[in-house]
């Protein structure tokens, strides 16, 4: 089968439905990174990854790194410092400084980086569209680590994640789980496959499989705001947030 052409997003012009289809894992380029636009990708599948001197490329891998909420692993260390309220966690409260900090922690085998001014511009319309969201984890006061991504249906889709503290990163992800959970959500979409990812749990699926994954992810309404004062209201916050003014 001959592979489809990568498309250029001109105007209005809208993704091609992915299923069964012939290509190299890049979708289309061009286009902006506007709420609509980045909604239309994610609940097709696709994001954005590109760098700073090229075109916004969008990509969806044609084998997907996700891990389901129930096979999240916790080491038994981690599971130790919890125990001891050694971290505690908020959501959304800075989330263009965890996308900055993400931004500047440098990463084995990468060079560079794919949060720019124009990245943090458009998911922090995105956040304040509700959609986005970020996690600080803290310890003794302090930023330690964090992470942020996109909120659809029962879907997270991770996007980054950094730390200061050794284990806050890990941490905020077991903090994270926990939260999905009881909330029901169906699976964090990873996108891209890490050794590190799978040492947590994650796991590969072909793209049809989480296309048909998202379907139904996305047949559900998205818990839309700040995910912080969604917590307070629903009264969830003495199973969640440890014991730190923090998360008051």
């Amino acid at each position: 089968m001959k592979e489809r052409e990568i498309i250029h997003l001109e105007g209005n012009r809208k993704f091609p439905d992915l299923r069964n289809r012939n290509d190299s894992g890049v979708i289309a380029f061009g286009g902006d990174l506007s709420v609509g636009r980045l909604i239309e990708a994610y609940t097709k599948g696709i994001f954005p990854w590109y760098n700073i001197d090229s075109p916004i490329l969008w990509h969806s891998p044609l084998e997907r790194c996700i891990i389901f909420i129930d096979d999240f692993k916790t080491s038994m260390s981690l599971r130790q410092k919890l125990k001891r309220h050694a971290f505690t966690f908020t959501f959304d409260q800075h989330f263009r400084e965890i996308m900055h900090y993400c931004a500047l922690i440098k990463r084995k085998g990468e060079h560079g980086t794919w949060i720019f001014q124009e990245t943090v511009k458009a998911y922090t319309a995105l956040y304040e569209a509700g959609y986005a969201h970020s996690l600080e984890v803290w310890q003794n006061e302090e930023l330690a680590g964090g992470l942020y991504g996109v909120s659809i249906g029962k879907a997270f889709f991770g996007e980054s994640m950094f730390h200061f503290k050794t284990d806050a990163s890990k941490a905020g992800m077991h903090f994270l789980f926990k939260f999905l959970k009881s909330q029901e959500f169906k699976f964090v979409d990873a996108q891209m496959h890490t050794d590190h990812l799978m040492s947590l749990g994650a796991t590969i699926v072909t793209r049809n499989n989480y296309l048909e994954m998202l379907e139904t992810a996305l047949k559900y309404n998205t818990i839309r705001g700040n995910w912080n004062e969604y917590i307070r209201e629903h009264a969830i916050a003495p199973l969640f947030y440890g014991r730190s003014n923090k998360n008051g």
